[in-house]
Parts: C-alpha cells; structure tokens; sequence
C-alpha cells in the first residue's frame, strides 16, 4: 500500500514507481510532489527536484532518482481558453492562462472544436504542455512555439515571465534551462474554422501512420544537418534490433518500442549500439534520468540558474 503524506503548504506526497506516468513504461521509484500552486511549487524547490509531465520522451533509470519529482496538478492542470480582450485583435487570439499540467491532446482537440489555428500540427503529441513547450515539441507541421504569447516560468528564485522574444528557442529547444519549469502559458492562435483546423490536423497525423503503436517515448534522436536519423538508423541495418523487452521498432528506426517487460538497461543499450553503427554524431531527443545531468556534468539541484539572456 502506497503511503500518502502532505506537506507544509498541502501538496500531496507518494513514494511510487515512475513507470506508470511514462510513455515508454520504464522507470524506478522516487518521491513524487503532487503541486497545485505556486506556494506548493516554491516548497517543491527547494529541495533537489525534478519535473515530471506527461512522460513521453523520457527514459527513467531502473533504481529511480534520488531527487524528488514535481507533478503539477489542479489549477496548474486547468486551462482558460476565453480570449483576451486587451491582448486579441480580430483574428489574433490571446488566450487565458493555461497551466503546465493541461495534457496536449486533450487541449489540441479543445482548440479545434473552437477553431483556433497555430498549434493543430503538434497533433498526436502524447505530451502535457509544460513539458511540451520546455522542449518545443512538435512536427514538420508546426512546433509548440509557433502559438506562445507568454511563458510563465518557475525558477529557484521565483516567478518569471517571460515572451518567446526572451529566449533563444529552435529545434527542439525552449532555451529554458533545465530544471526550469514552465508553470502556465498564454496561448497565440489565429481564428480559423473547426473545419479548416481540423484538415489541417489530419494531414498531421497522417504523416504519423508509419509511427510505431506500442510503448515509446518518441524519436530517439534528432535529425542531424538535415538528414533522417531514423533513415541513417535503418540503413545501418539497425531495424528490428532488440535487446531484452527493447526493440528498434520496424515501422520507423527511430523509435525504439517496449515489447513488455523492457528496462532502461534493455533501451540504453540500443542507444548505444545506434551511436557505435550510424556513422553521423547523434544527439539524442530522449530526456534521460538520472544520466543527462551526470553526464554533461550539470547539478540536479534547485540552485541551477538562467542559462539564457533575458531581454
């Protein structure tokens, strides 16, 4: 039985398996923080963390992490669509605020029934919008920051608010530090129709038909100067490569799939025989715990600081 505590400012504390909130069904015990405000967060913070969202592009260590891990959750998980009448202009939507924890899917879907256009083309995205938008997820149909007006972001010295303007976003990059948590967003979209929005994303998700359907946290790599990783992947010969319960996915090389019962032993394992085959440096679109931090010598710790300019 799971034992529940609270903390000082009423946050909700369990000590559970990180599998269970991943996409790739990987990963070890740790203390998660279930926060609803800024006051739980700030408490959350200032111990050694992690944030933890939606789970996708995430391998977790089979022993956990020693750190705590932060899910945000009520308000924080809610969304205000309604748009701003002091920042909208015609057919320029601002949107409310709407909170880190809001799951992608369920929001992309909510703005096409409105018929807001700017972010339909990160459609299938199994994401939560903080995450999604610290990693500028997306598609070669559009990424998350093709329809941002403003970020809130939670740092170790408290609130900032901050434009795309601000930071030094690209492929797959926010510019936000790691460790730095996207509290709440407002969006920006353009007026469409439902119809129209609605095209657009079934011509996003088609292109995803070839995507694997079992267990995975997404392309593994990025896409180096150009070229297909999962194509320098396949030529490798790499396709359907397995090791344990992990298995190169043999719909699309760049993926690699839980068959059942896979570790983050069996998946590193098949980064790295990928990186020692592709004859191309690969730089990795997976989140790893807790080995990107060690190995690129950065602290876990609630003292890490800006690493962009803010305007």
């Amino acid at each position: 039985m799971t034992e529940t505590s609270e903390s000082k400012t009423g946050a909700r504390i369990e000590r559970l398996p990180l599998a269970r909130f991943t996409t790739l069904g990987v990963g070890g015990e740790a203390e998660v923080w279930f926060v609803s405000d800024h006051q739980q967060l700030a408490e959350a913070m200032a111990q050694p963390y992690r944030i933890l969202g939606g789970g996708s592009n995430l391998v977790i260590d089979d022993g956990g992490v020693p750190e705590r891990v932060i899910r945000l959750s009520g308000p924080l998980a809610g969304r205000n669509l309604t748009p701003d009448a002091e920042l909208s202009d015609g057919d320029l939507i601002v949107t409310g605020w709407v909170g880190g924890g809001v799951p992608l899917p369920g929001l992309i879907r909510a703005l096409q029934k409105l018929g807001y256009s700017n972010l339909e083309g990160t459609v299938g995205i199994p994401a939560q919008v903080g995450g999604a938008v610290w990693m500028n997820a997306g598609t070669r149909y559009g990424e998350m920051f093709g329809g941002l007006h403003t970020l809130e972001i939670a740092t170790p010295d408290g609130l900032k608010v901050v434009t795309p303007d601000d930071l030094r976003w690209g492929y797959r990059d926010s510019g936000i530090p790691r460790n730095h948590i996207v509290t709440r967003v407002r969006l920006k979209l353009q007026r469409s129709t439902p119809e129209e929005v609605l095209a657009k994303m079934t011509l996003a998700d088609t292109a995803r038909k070839g995507q694997p359907k079992m267990k995975t946290p997404g392309c593994a790599f990025k896409n180096p100067g150009g070229m297909g990783a999962g194509r320098l992947i396949d030529e490798a010969g790499l396709k359907g490569a397995q090791v344990g319960g992990a298995l190169i996915a043999p719909e699309h090389a760049n993926f690699i799939v839980n068959l059942g019962g896979a570790t983050a032993a069996d998946v590193h394992a098949l980064l790295d025989l990928i990186r020692a085959r592709v004859g191309v440096p690969l730089e990795l679109e997976y989140e790893l715990w807790p080995d990107d931090m060690q190995r690129q010598g950065m602290p876990v710790s609630a003292g890490a600081q800006w690493s962009a300019e803010l305007k």
